[in-house]
């Protein structure tokens, strides 16, 4: 079969298979342009889900008319300059695109106007292109001083074949939302406005640059709730820097769709990420669970390529293990830095548990509360019961400092901090045998004392495995297991980070792994099958989870035996004891699986419940 050479159509028509996939596609293309150009507002306009007509108009630079042809040539790009030499450097890209593909590619699959107002210039001009085919440059109206707007109609008519292969209008309207979101949260101090079928659905007002205009940003867009339970995070190594935000492990999803990673301004899907997260939050969450956040990565161009996709979706860093460290560790330093603290979710969903109990009038005398939380009824309240409770049970100190016959009232020990300004305040009740009611300053705290026990319990095994190290038990046979030649050399690379896990392997030839001691706290365990998670893992995310995660799992268990018990009255101290020592463990907030072992309701909030706000 003789070799032939394509007609530039059909060249313009492929290239616009790989970069123009769906109209979300051109909306990227588009809103990068933009944002080289340095534009500080961006309005995206789409309906029928984009293949109808997409505009995007911006106010940046614009271009001069002898531009415009330029412009919807293939490989046409003011976003690479030359050296001295005439030579084009693709290792130091600082710009969105630089491939100079994406408006001609869209040409050829759609009609194509761009009209134009160069910054400095007086009269505009716009270019046509339908199907591959490019009109002349002609005067034009342009409603501002400068910049562009590009519009996209009947999106892929050329290629009808392709309109097979669209989704819904409004699956195809969700993408575009998901990608200008995207584009927003990676560049907080410019506008941006989204139009749906003629709907305004987003409306972002440029925010001030820093971490607080680049939260206010991230509000908007995940939730307010987001805002409240998101940790800062700011740290460097090597010349590379991790700022944003993430949340707390009580603040989480059932799907990792609200992880974010951006590097040098560019919006990116990678698995470093999600691998990265799992294994900061591995500690905290349960498989099934995923927290939510949003990373931005600086550093020198020349140590990441993102020429690797043809969509720009995915970048390679020259170094992936300095990235996958700075990650993980600035999300642990984080989470440390946190302590007792858990999301504000959990009040939220307690005030909402409140309501007023639908039961017929009784007499007073009864004393039942006329409140339900969740199904439960507050006990009874008989008279002068109130009254005792006020003298002798206000105080958690009283079982501490009995009164003395015949000596009336003694004054109260001289403290030197009011129990009420801790973090968690001073208890007050028991309630069912299984959660401690506290008061603080400035409102009430509800704990889980099973689950609050167990987190610490869980926190104190693992600092005492860290001192010691894991224990191991040598295998009577060592076990030979058959993998992948890849698979087997990268587990024997990371032989030393698994000996320090308790579990020692060597190379058994090619493509086989022996191992010899396993993790003393897995028991009997099956040591084939470990290998192969742990293999998988690395393939995956670069880390041995596996391990790691069942010798947490194991201490998890340990611990959750180990705990105060649900149904076990406490006294005073006790539960005085477990609320200082929640204030003084890391991660206490929240149980093993990432549930609250608190609930924080602040007067106001009861105020508010009883209708005295």
């Amino acid at each position: 079969m003789p070799i032939r050479r394509l007609p530039p159509e059909t060249v313009n028509r492929i290239a616009a298979g790989e970069v123009v996939e769906r109209p979300a596609s051109a909306v990227k293309e588009l809103v990068e342009n933009a944002l080289d150009a340095g534009a500080l507002r961006v309005e995206v306009q789409a309906d029928g889900g984009g293949l109808a007509r997409i505009l995007v108009a911006d106010d940046g630079q614009g271009l001069a008319a002898d531009q415009l042809l330029l412009a919807v040539e293939r490989h046409a790009t003011s976003k690479l300059v030359p050296d001295a030499a005439g030579d084009y450097d693709l290792l130091r890209i600082a710009t969105l695109g630089f491939r100079g593909e994406a408006l001609p590619s869209i040409g050829s699959v759609a009609r194509l106007s761009i009209a134009s107002r160069a910054r400095g210039q007086v009269e505009a001009h716009a270019v046509l292109v339908e199907g591959g085919a490019v009109g002349a440059v002609g005067p034009a109206a342009f409603p501002g001083p400068h910049g562009a707007r590009v519009e996209v109609r009947d999106l892929f008519y050329a290629t009808p074949a392709r309109l097979k292969f669209m989704k819904s209008e409004r699956a195809e309207a969700a993408a575009i939302g998901e990608e200008i979101k995207r584009q927003a949260m990676a560049h907080e101090t410019v506008a941006f406005a989204l139009d749906l079928d003629g709907r305004r659905t987003l409306r972002l007002p440029a925010e001030s640059p820093g971490p607080d205009g680049r939260l206010a940003r991230l509000a908007a867009i995940m939730g307010r709730e987001f805002a409240d339970n998101a940790l800062a995070l700011d740290q460097e190594r090597d010349g590379v820097r991790l700022s944003g935000f993430a949340g707390l492990p009580t603040y989480n999803r059932g799907n990792a769709g609200h992880q974010y990673l951006f590097v040098n301004g560019r919006p990116v899907r990678d698995r470093l990420l999600q691998g990265a997260l799992r294994g900061a939050y591995a500690d905290f969450l349960a498989r099934d669970r995923h927290p939510l956040a949003a990373l931005y990565i600086e550093l020198d161009p020349e140590l990441v390529d993102v020429n690797v996709h043809p969509a720009k979706a995915e970048v390679r860093f020259r170094d992936p293990a300095i990235i996958r460290g700075l990650i993980i560790g600035g999300l642990r330093h984080a989470l440390a830095g946190a302590g007792h603290r858990a999301a504000t979710t959990a009040a939220t969903a307690a005030l909402g548990g409140f309501r007023p109990a639908d039961l017929p009038p009784r007499p007073r005398a009864e004393g039942f509360s006329a409140w339900r939380m969740g199904g439960w009824e507050a006990a009874a309240v008989l008279p002068g019961l109130a009254e005792t409770s006020a003298r002798v049970d206000d105080d958690p100190l009283t079982d501490l400092y009995p009164r003395r016959p015949g000596l009336g009232e003694p004054p109260p020990p001289a403290l030197a901090f009011d129990p009420l300004d801790f973090p968690l305040g001073a208890a007050r009740a028991q309630v069912h045998g299984t959660y401690i009611v506290a008061q603080t300053r400035d409102g009430l705290v509800v704990v889980d004392q099973h689950a609050a026990h167990e987190r610490l319990v869980y926190e104190r095994m693992k600092a005492e495995m860290a001192q010691g190290g894991v224990a191991r038990q040598a295998l009577l046979l060592p076990e030979v297991v058959d993998l992948d030649p890849a698979e087997a050399e990268r587990v024997i690379a990371r032989a030393g980070e698994l000996a320090a896990l308790g579990l020692v392997v060597e190379a058994f030839g090619p493509g086989a792994v022996l191992v010899r001691e396993t993790p003393a706290l897995l028991g009997e365990t099956d040591a084939a099958g470990l290998v192969r998670d742990i293999a998988d893992d690395l393939a995956e995310n670069g880390q041995a989870l596996a391990l790691q995660e069942r010798l947490e799992e194991v201490c998890s268990t340990m611990a959750c035996h180990g705990s105060v018990r649900a149904g076990r009255r406490l006294t005073a101290p006790e539960m005085n004891a477990l609320l200082r020592e929640m204030e003084a463990t890391p991660h206490s907030g929240q149980c093993n699986h990432g549930r609250p072992t608190y609930v924080e309701l602040k007067l106001a909030d009861l105020e508010r419940l009883f209708g005295r706000r």
